[in-house]
């Protein structure tokens, strides 16, 4: 039996980093983005019954972020499980502390994630289908799957007459004519939307989420000890720009939780030798459909290839001269990935090529009338800056710096992962080798940062020395 810790763990400090950051950025964009979210609390027939009227009456016309009661209070009972959750971690030993603390970690997801989520998807579903959400990861989306339902191409489709039209800037809704994200998107949520019609409601939030809680119920699984298990959790969880996406709607999370399963999958098979073949298929098939769903999930490829030969006698004897004996190894472990896949992609392919090419691929490039336009956080804003082009529609070949700078990295990580192949540098090179590309591109939205940070993490608190059953 352990004794009473001293001091409380590191997982402590990297919660209430996370939660104090994530109350503090949700706020700030509740504030900016959602100017009638008191009025609008306050007639909902649900949320504006939450409280008692003398409640509502106390806290009045004006408050701190997020200024509205039922996020306030959202807002202290996430920092009250946080007190209680640093308290535990001084006061009790094992396995009672570990025990209550992911019960309590749980609690903190819920009301600073899970219950924000339902409060913008209630707001949303009073206010109208453009209001209090993210256009491509939900607004259109929704609109891709009613074209799929409706036996419409939703590459050949434009949005103009969806709810997409009242969202955002005027001048920079270019995706009004362009869905960028790839199938499984809306294949998945088809389902989904199909039972919410039928009850009279739905929210593309309600995937995310519902892929969220099981990227989080199985996450633990890449990391040994319990203070790196609760970590883990914490930092895919409450990554305050993941966290942010997940409850206005960003479809990142979406993607994520395939890699996670895929990984997950990976783990298990490596550990239960016996049982491999059957959890490396499953792997290979999460990674096809994160494949299948976003272009972000195809940088992993060469480091989740090199992974799923990481038993591969060839490479391990012989490092990159290995490469061409794990080869026929590496097709066979990987022709899961790339049947689903073609399965996803290829009707659209053979329906309509051209669209599906210049929805996903030329618009992102800022190609055609309608490309996207420079934007982010990354170098274009340089070259914005200096004047190296007109305005933000104008070609620039960003795909030179792209080359100059990913291109060595790729190779160097590679290198680097043949050598020591693990999940934590395959987590690693993923992030930078991501990192580097759209620093490089025409645009690094923030979003990508959140997404490339959990990756970061799992590099970080993941666990290599596994230890193998018979």
């Amino acid at each position: 039996m352990q004794e009473r810790r001293i001091r409380p763990g590191w997982d402590v400090f990297l919660l209430a980093l996370l939660v104090f950051a994530l109350l503090q950025i949700v706020g700030l964009a509740e504030q900016a983005a959602l100017p009638n979210r008191l009025q609008d609390v306050l007639r909902h027939p649900i949320l504006g019954a939450l409280l008692p009227p003398s409640g509502y009456a106390a806290m009045g016309e004006v408050g701190p972020r997020p200024g509205e009661p039922i996020g306030l209070v959202l807002n202290a009972l996430t920092l009250g499980a946080l007190l209680v959750y640093a308290l535990l971690d001084l006061a009790l030993k094992e396995p009672q502390r570990t025990r209550l603390k992911a019960w309590l970690l749980a609690l903190i997801v819920i009301t600073a994630v899970v219950l924000p989520t339902g409060k913008l998807i209630l707001l949303r579903n009073a206010n109208g289908p453009a209001s209090y959400t993210h256009d491509g990861g939900v607004i259109q989306t929704e609109a891709t799957i009613q074209y799929l339902l409706a036996g419409k191409n939703p590459y050949t489709e434009d949005y103009v007459d969806t709810p997409m039209a009242e969202w955002g800037f005027s001048e920079y809704r270019t995706a009004l004519y362009h869905y960028p994200y790839l199938p499984w998107t809306f294949v998945f949520s088809a389902p989904f939307y199909m039972v919410g019609q039928a009850i009279g409601f739905y929210d593309q939030r309600l995937v995310y989420l519902l892929l969220y809680a099981a990227m989080l119920l199985t996450a633990s699984r890449l990391a040994t000890g319990a203070s790196a298990k609760l970590a883990i959790v914490a930092v895919l969880a409450l990554n305050p720009i993941m966290a942010l996406d997940v409850i206005f709607g960003q479809n990142d999370v979406f993607v994520l939780a395939w890699i996670v399963l895929a990984l997950v999958c990976w783990r298990i098979g490596v550990q239960r030798r016996q049982a491999s073949r059957r959890w490396l298929i499953l792997s290979s098939l999460c990674f096809g459909l994160a494949c299948a769903s976003k272009p972000t999930a195809w940088f992993l490829a060469p480091f989740y290839g090199l992974l799923l030969v990481q038993d591969n006698e060839h490479l391990a004897r012989q490092g990159w001269r290995g490469l061409g004996g794990a080869v026929s190894s590496l097709l066979r472990r990987v022709a899961p990935a790339l049947l689903v896949f073609l399965v996803l992609l290829l009707p659209y392919i053979l329906w309509d090529a051209a669209s599906l090419y210049d929805d996903v691929w030329r618009w992102s490039s800022g190609q055609g009338a309608t490309g996207y336009q420079i934007w982010g956080w990354g170098v274009s804003n340089v070259v914005l800056g200096l004047g190296m082009v007109e305005n933000r529609f104008s070609q620039w070949p960003f795909w030179v710096l792209q080359i100059a700078i990913a291109g060595p990295l790729l190779f160097w990580f590679v290198v680097r992962q043949i050598h020591h192949n693990t999940l934590t540098l395959a987590c690693w090179h993923y992030a930078f080798f991501l990192f580097a590309f759209f620093y490089a591109s025409r645009f690094l939205n923030e979003n990508y940062l959140g997404y490339i940070l959990a990756f970061a993490a799992i590099g970080i608190l993941a666990d290599d020395n596994l230890a193998l059953d018979s």
